[in-house]
């Protein structure tokens, strides 16, 4: 089963490994999670994820001096219809840290599921195995799909 099949109606949220593969067409996963963004341009899915993605993609751009990347990571995640950039306010600190607490996750993969949770997504795509399953969110794995 394909990952779109999987994934069902409503909001995915996406982790930034996923956004990677697909500005960096990553040859294993990109024939994976390009369909997806193709249902986003085409108006036919939203994809949420939490503002902490658009700090891990710029990291190794503004390292390596790769300012065009790093601009078109930027582009994508604050300028396309269909993706919902969730910011981080005391609210999602505060869904992130109850989380945390009871999952045992680090502060980065708290946010995103937080965000998730809180725009109400159907799945969570990533490629994250330390993610466990959280009640109401199933957490896909990009890897299984290939």
């Amino acid at each position: 089963m394909g990952l779109i099949d999987a994934l069902g109606p409503g909001p995915v949220a996406v982790d930034t490994a996923v956004f990677i593969y697909l500005i960096e067409e990553h040859p294993a996963y990109l024939p994976v999670v390009e369909p997806l963004f193709d249902e986003v341009a085409a108006g036919m899915r939203e994809i949420v994820t939490s503002a902490v993605t658009l700090l891990e993609v710029l990291v190794v751009p503004f390292r390596t001096g790769e300012v065009a990347l790093a601009g078109l990571y930027e582009a994508l995640l604050t300028r396309s219809r269909g993706l919902r950039l969730v910011e981080i306010d005391r609210g999602q600190l505060r869904a992130a840290a109850q989380l945390r607490a009871h999952y045992d996750l680090r502060t980065p993969d708290a946010l995103q599921l937080a965000a998730a949770l809180s725009s109400r997504c159907s799945a969570f795509v990533t490629n994250d195995r330390r993610l466990p399953p959280l009640p109401g969110l199933p957490i896909m794995q990009v890897s299984n799909h290939r």
